[in-house]
């Protein structure tokens, strides 16, 4: 070793062979929100060897969510994705709650409650007032202006956007989204974050829809007018799409997969957001949500699944 530059000991400890700084590596999450998408990011998490808290509002939602996990894990066993000890080594790493007050001791917070953002912005409050001023809370708006919930708490440069696509566990994607005063420590133990979870991430600078959400809505929006006009049947639609742009899956299952309630939300909030009438919901898939055809979730949508998720 060069006497003339000593490495402090605190260095040295502080970083693994990779050269990641061990002190940026995450061990205990805390998500708040245990629907769709934030089972699936607990899901995926865990799978990567972090243990979970999820938060619910009360114990029976709290419950309901860990035994919607495990039927997920279950479905996974079926289809030979994963064994059962694997499905035990996740579940142990996950605990559920009802009391926000316990995730004062975890490394980052997860918002990942439905896209209203009075209710956000009251929970960023909350987890404000709650955790260490160095932990990092995050955001999995799809829509929401990010900036704006950050200005209301006292870490903005600790907030950022994660913005996971459905079904978390096996979509390799994250977009991380940069507020206006997120510094560069919280965007690079995020990334370091995202990539225990083995998933590729994209930089997004913050607007409306982001990447993924603004450039897909228009082709699910286009997908129902298409189907509502008569043009050609929803299998036909999907079949079209997948064979002819090589898709794993076309546009109308996609809107069953990520929830057509969800799909809608989106579409009102981009257009309301950028006025820009592609994003105005096609008035078949307000049909369906006023009708609780919600897609997979709910067994009907576009089409009809069995409790696997699959098309029947």
């Amino acid at each position: 070793m060069n006497n003339n530059n000593p490495q402090k000991i605190e260095d040295l400890i502080g970083e693994n062979i990779s050269g990641q700084s061990t002190r940026e590596k995450i061990n205990y999450v805390a998500i708040i929100g245990l629907g769709v998408m934030g089972r699936g990011i607990g899901q995926a998490i865990a799978a990567a060897g972090i243990d979970v808290l999820g938060v619910e509002r009360n114990q029976k939602i709290a419950e309901e969510s860990m035994d919607a996990i495990k039927t997920n894990l279950d479905r996974e066993i079926q289809r030979w994705a994963i064994t059962k000890s694997e499905r035990q080594s996740i579940l142990s790493r996950v605990k559920i709650t009802d009391e926000i007050d316990q995730i004062t001791n975890c490394d980052i917070v997860i918002e990942a409650i439905d896209e209203d953002f009075g209710a956000k912005e009251a929970l960023f409050q909350k987890i404000d007032t709650l955790c260490d001023p160095e932990t990092i809370i995050i955001s999995n708006t799809s829509t929401l202006n990010l900036t704006k919930l950050a200005e209301k708490t006292r870490r903005a440069e600790k907030i950022i956007g994660m913005h996971f696509l459905q079904p978390v566990p096996k979509v390799p994607l994250v977009e991380l989204i940069r507020a206006l005063k997120t510094s560069d420590d919280t965007f690079t133990t995020v990334k370091h974050f995202a990539e225990q979870l083995n998933k590729t991430v994209v930089e997004v600078y913050e607007y409306p829809g982001f990447v993924t959400t603004r450039v897909i809505v228009p082709m699910l929006n286009e997908a129902m007018h298409v189907l509502m006009e008569g043009i050609a049947t929803a299998e036909g639609i999907d079949t079209a799409m997948r064979l002819g742009y090589n898709q794993t899956m076309g546009p109308l299952e996609l809107s069953d997969t990520i929830g057509l309630d969800e799909v809608h939300t989106w579409m009102e909030t981009l257009f309301r957001e950028l006025g820009d009438l592609k994003y105005r919901p096609c008035p078949i898939l307000k049909k369906l949500v006023r009708e609780g055809k919600l897609g997979k979730k709910t067994g009907e949508g576009f089409f009809k699944y069995n409790q696997l998720g699959q098309k029947i």
